[in-house]
């Protein structure tokens, strides 16, 4: 039996008369066991279906302000007089999410921040509910296949050629949003090839959806002897997709697989009290060493970056393309509309004299939008509107015509950038790895570098986009959410798109009087052979305008016994290690060494400074605490064999000491999102 569904209910979203026109699902979701009234000032501990929340309730209260300050739609009865179940309260809140991601879209500024981090705090609260209905709106869609073409409604019939009845809009919750899933499966029209809407619709897909999401393998860095193997030389990291990636997993009630979990990406997620720059260098250098929170017996040593600040007088000209991945596995409202929502918020920070081109791949790759003044926003935001999603995917295609439109454009003096949105599944044409990271690595040498934005779930490809970044002197975000959009392509915009300084390498040689052994905590695809550091050939990572780089080393002093197991090595024949030279070292803990490139430089300038060992501070900084909070985080999530003492109370007493002002509430967002860890732990 088939049931047919009035659009006009897909038009208010009402979530609860959609669930309820199938029995057998709404009544699963709706039916709660006998409620308990919670009081006023007392926020239930677990997300249990047993509890209700009263109007008086401080949650209560602030969802009903938003709901009357934005006019969200509301599908449960009574609301704002009577008790509610957690269920309901979720449905409500799932409803101003939406609602508040229209309105950002249009004006960014509409939402005040106070609102946001309000709507942020109690999607983590009500994560579990809100998870809940996602997974039986999936359920629901298992059914979907009866409502046979045959019996369409007129309306429904002539949907193929009927332009949307509204702009799907995206949770800024990790994953996509309840109401988004059902508005955007009923709604949005496909094209035979992926493209520009109004196309021939092609045949339903059929078959289901596995999750082949793939990341390349990560091993802990050992400790190593300094004796044997004084010195570690790396490049630095300024991607952060592998937190928010994380930040998804956990949002949707489960922990990210231990490969998704790159500890460095994770500290550089948040931005530090770093010192700005001096004598015309592009970035200071700041140093600390405290004792390591997981193993006070070991030393934990700071290595700090800032980038200069620019202003955007300052700032030269941009030639922006975007390659926009239009391909069928994009056909998800996290994937390609919450790609077309995020541009759509860069387009309004552009300037007169920046040009924007608009590259689409999917089983062909096309051009759309031709370079265009960024004074002609309109005309850039409907190029972007008319996008649409099906077909194959020929990645290598679009990136082969996104860097000849880029090369047509050049700006010699400006910046020269394509920037990519994808789910990272290439799947037609050049698309080897190999193939693909070539073509990069000649455009990057010729003044134009890529960016990658990550969007999706399931068959999300992290280990081949964060490659690509890597090889095109780029970074790499991974877009969960409206908001992370806005803090990547609006907040972050300097950073994100304008280098200050490219191939910079770090190396350290440590003093075998004072350090035993020492271990880099991640960067584990960043390390560089020693002798790298010196030639001028290899390619490393670049800082950003305004961004900040933090590693970690932890280190065991000479002369200590650690419980940590060393690797051993036989003793040299011919030369003596673990000595020092005569007459140097003194006090030092370890020599620091950076080398960076200027943008249009080919030649490496080196800074080089020192770290005593008396440096150490018994009241460590903010800025060390919370990098040791994210990074204890990172070990707990991976079951690191060197997290030592490390759990998650360990996690938010560092990140409470090192919370700081956080103007932009991302550390008190980390904090629930380790509350939220260790309730899955608790409930497993």
């Amino acid at each position: 039996m088939s049931y047919p569904i009035p659009s006009k209910m897909w038009q208010r979203g009402s979530i609860v008369a959609l669930l309820l026109l199938i029995p057998s699902v709404g009544i699963a979701i709706l039916r709660q066991s006998a409620t308990v009234a919670v009081p006023v000032n007392q926020t239930p501990k677990s997300s249990t279906p047993t509890t209700s929340i009263l109007p008086s309730h401080p949650d209560y209260q602030a969802l009903q302000a938003f709901v009357q300050k934005y006019s969200c739609v509301v599908s449960v009865q009574n609301f704002g007089t009577v008790a509610i179940t957690r269920t309901e309260f979720a449905t409500v809140l799932n409803a101003c999410v939406n609602r508040s991601n229209e309105l950002i879209a249009t004006d960014p500024k509409i939402v005040t921040e106070a609102d946001m981090k309000t709507l942020q705090r109690l999607e983590s609260e009500f994560a579990a509910e809100l998870a809940t209905l996602t997974s039986q709106i999936n359920q629901l869609q298992d059914f979907t296949p009866t409502l046979a073409p045959r019996e369409r409604t007129q309306d429904e019939s002539t949907r193929k050629t009927q332009p949307l009845p509204t702009a799907p809009s995206l949770s800024i919750s990790s994953g996509s949003s309840v109401h988004n899933q059902v508005v955007n499966r009923a709604y949005m029209p496909k094209t035979q090839a992926g493209g520009i809407r109004g196309g021939v619709v092609p045949e339903p897909q059929t078959g289901s959806r596995f999750n082949t999401e793939n990341y390349n393998r990560i091993e802990d860095n050992p400790f190593h002897h300094v004796g044997n193997d004084p010195l570690s030389t790396f490049s630095i990291d300024v991607d952060t997709a592998s937190y928010s990636n994380v930040r998804r997993f956990i949002t949707q009630g489960e922990l990210p697989p231990k490969d998704a979990v790159r500890i460095e990406e994770l500290i550089n997620y948040f931005t530090y009290n770093y010192p700005q720059p001096k004598d015309n260098r592009p970035f200071s250098v700041t140093t600390e060493v405290a004792a390591a929170p997981w193993n006070p017996q070991h030393k934990l040593v700071q290595v700090g970056l800032q980038g200069k600040r620019l202003k955007s007088q300052t700032l030269p000209p941009s030639n922006l393309v975007f390659l926009i991945d239009v391909s069928g596995s994009m056909d998800d409202p996290n994937k390609l509309p919450l790609v077309q929502q995020s541009l759509k918020l860069l387009v309004n920070k552009l300037r007169p004299e920046d040009r924007v081109s608009l590259v689409v791949y999917a089983g062909n790759a096309g051009l759309v939008l031709p370079a265009t003044p960024g004074s002609q926003k309109s005309t850039i935001l409907a190029a972007i509107d008319r996008l649409e999603a099906g077909g194959s995917t020929a990645g290598g295609q679009g990136i082969e015509l996104a860097y000849k439109i880029a090369e047509q454009s050049f700006l010699k003096s400006g910046n020269n950038r394509v920037i990519l949105a994808t789910d990272g599944d290439f799947n037609v044409g050049v698309s080897s790895d190999a193939d693909l990271t070539r073509l990069i690595e000649h455009k990057r040498d010729r003044g134009i570098f890529l960016t990658v934005l990550g969007f999706g779930t399931g068959n999300y490809k992290d280990s081949k986009m964060e490659q690509l970044a890597d090889k095109g002197n780029g970074n790499y975000a991974y877009i969960d959410t409206l908001l992370e959009a806005k803090k990547v392509l609006v907040n972050d915009l300097r950073g994100t798109l304008f280098t200050i300084a490219k191939d910079v390498k770090i190396q350290v040689e440590f003093n075998p009087a004072k350090v035993q052994a020492y271990r880099l905590i991640g960067y584990e695809n960043r390390l560089l052979q020693n002798q790298d550091f010196n030639d001028d050939k290899k390619d490393a990572g670049e800082i950003g305008a305004g961004h900040s780089v933090t590693a970690l080393y932890e280190i065991i002093p000479t002369g200590m016994k650690s419980d940590v197991k060393l690797p051993t090595v036989d003793p040299l024949r011919y030369q003596r290690s673990g000595e020092t030279a005569s007459g140097e070292g003194g006090n030092e803990l370890m020599l620091l060494k950076l080398r960076y490139k200027l943008p249009q430089d080919s030649t490496s300038q080196l800074i080089t400074q020192t770290i005593q060992d008396d440096d150490l501070r018994a009241d460590p900084s903010t800025n060390l605490r919370f990098a040791a909070a994210v990074a204890t985080f990172g070990m707990v999530l991976r079951d690191s064999e060197y997290k030592g003492n490390a759990n998650y109370d360990l996690v938010m007493n560092l990140a409470t000491q090192g919370k700081g002002e956080d103007q932009e509430g991302l550390r008190g967002e980390f904090i629930r999102l380790v509350e939220q860890s260790r309730g899955l732990i608790t409930r497993k």
